[in-house]
């Protein structure tokens, strides 16, 4: 554990890139290990949770390297290819590791034990499980499907049509990834559209896949090819250094090609309804993706009502939110917001927490909180992350324009999704260090 401290920083200004987006990397490991050759990704994020996923494909049977920092070459085992692992795969803090790699060897006649740190066994996999189930895979695990978890997978699985019952683009994309090896057409059913990264990575490799409406269907055992990917700035990484510059006077940065899906895209919305003077250059379109350098500047806020529809494309995003609406002139509503009870932590209970404690005004809803903003914010208080990188980085963030330090009980968290995150920071003029300097 790293006990980290942020304090009000000077003007943030600079050009700086983000580490890889966290969803596509994922993606582009089990895609690439399901085509028959070599495959080629550049910028995959190098975090702890995308590294989980790698060995878990090496562990079945694919051939992933490292060349350099940020390119890897995947060597893939094809449709139908993959082989029992000799020991659990271990996901660490990974739920998106966990849940898409239970969908792809849903569908694989042989037996596959899932292990993580404290925070990822304490997290329900049962809304993934039940759909899996359904193509004839068994699962066993403790109380509510925690992990340490077991799939029994499938020698002759069938296709299924689901609608799913609460969105998620997680339990989507593992239902999609057990459709792969499932012959004949199987069907995912949306309440609401979620992050589309599998159904844009399927289409980049040829899968052959239909989306009508909400309804997404794909034809299984497919042969498919080697790609070259290419892997897009996290707009969730990007999110924490747009708000520092937004809350800091004087702030001038550009984040250079971040991923812009528009299923990504919710906080940026939000954050220009805001009053957050926030441009999109350069955009353009690479590997089906659509990428732009971000502009911000110090903004003055106001806060608003943020739009129910608007969750699936901001989720991970609410914590840092809460940040922006610290800062912005009266309240701003978030609602909707049931799943943060079940991510690394529940980010609902520990956000409120943290803000209240940091001599923030806000009430804790079921599905949500409210934010009443404030010119001045004391700070001073000392966060526990409960293992939640997001957590981590919110509270460094909001740090940086306190009356006093806020510190964070671990930093170390952060490594799982953005690897130099302190150096990154810092560079633009933040001031984080650890508490013991």
């Amino acid at each position: 554990m790293t006990d980290l401290f942020s304090r009000k920083a000077r003007s943030l200004t600079g050009t700086v890139r983000v580490p890889g987006d966290k969803s596509i990397s994922h993606r582009a490991l089990i895609m690439g290990t399901m085509a028959i050759g070599q495959s080629r990704i550049s910028g995959l994020l190098e975090g702890e949770d995308v590294l989980n996923t790698a060995q878990a494909m090496n562990a079945m049977g694919a051939e992933i390297t490292r060349e350099k920092e940020g390119d890897w070459l995947v060597h893939g085992v094809g449709i139908g290819g993959l082989i029992q692992p000799e020991k659990p795969l271990d996901m660490g803090n990974s739920g998106t590791g966990a849940r898409l790699i239970m969908g792809l060897v849903s569908s694989y006649p042989f037996q596959t034990v899932f292990t993580g740190d404290a925070s990822l066994s304490g997290r329900p996999m049962k809304r993934v499980t039940d759909p899996l189930s359904k193509f004839g895979a068994g699962f066993s695990g403790a109380e509510g499907m925690t992990l340490p978890l077991t799939v029994t997978g499938i020698m002759d699985p069938l296709p299924i049509e689901y609608e799913l019952p609460v969105a998620s683009a997680q339990v989507k994309s593992a239902i999609l990834l057990a459709a792969l090896n499932t012959p004949g057409k199987t069907t995912v059913i949306e309440p609401t559209p979620t992050r589309d990264h599998t159904e844009r990575m399927f289409a980049h490799f040829g899968v052959p896949i239909e989306i009508n409406g909400k309804a997404i269907t794909v034809t299984g055992q497919p042969d498919l090819t080697a790609r070259e990917m290419w892997v897009p700035a996290d707009p969730s990484s990007a999110a924490f250094p747009t708000v520092a510059a937004l809350i800091t006077p004087g702030s001038d940065i550009i984040i250079e090609n971040v991923g812009m899906n528009p299923s990504r895209t919710g906080l940026y919305a939000t954050l220009r309804e805001m009053g957050a003077d926030i441009s999109f250059v350069n955009e353009r379109l690479e590997c089906g993706e659509s990428v732009a350098d971000i502009h911000v500047r110090h903004s003055k806020l106001t806060g608003i009502t943020v739009p129910l529809g608007r969750a699936p494309s901001m989720i991970d995003e609410y914590p840092i939110l809460c940040i922006a609406a610290s800062f912005a002139k009266g309240d701003t509503v978030m609602r909707g917001l049931s799943e943060l009870r079940v991510k690394e932590s529940d980010r609902i209970a520990v956000m409120v927490s943290g803000l209240k404690a940091c001599g923030v005004t806000v009430a804790e809803h079921e599905d949500g909180m409210t934010v009443t903003g404030s010119d001045s914010i004391k700070g001073g208080a000392q966060v526990t992350t409960h293992l939640d990188h997001r957590i981590a980085m919110s509270f460094l963030t909001l740090g940086m324009g306190t009356d006093r330090p806020v510190s964070v009980d671990d930093g170390s968290v952060i490594e799982t999704s953005f690897p130099g995150f302190t150096a990154l920071m810092n560079g633009l003029g933040a001031q984080i260090g650890e508490a013991d300097q």
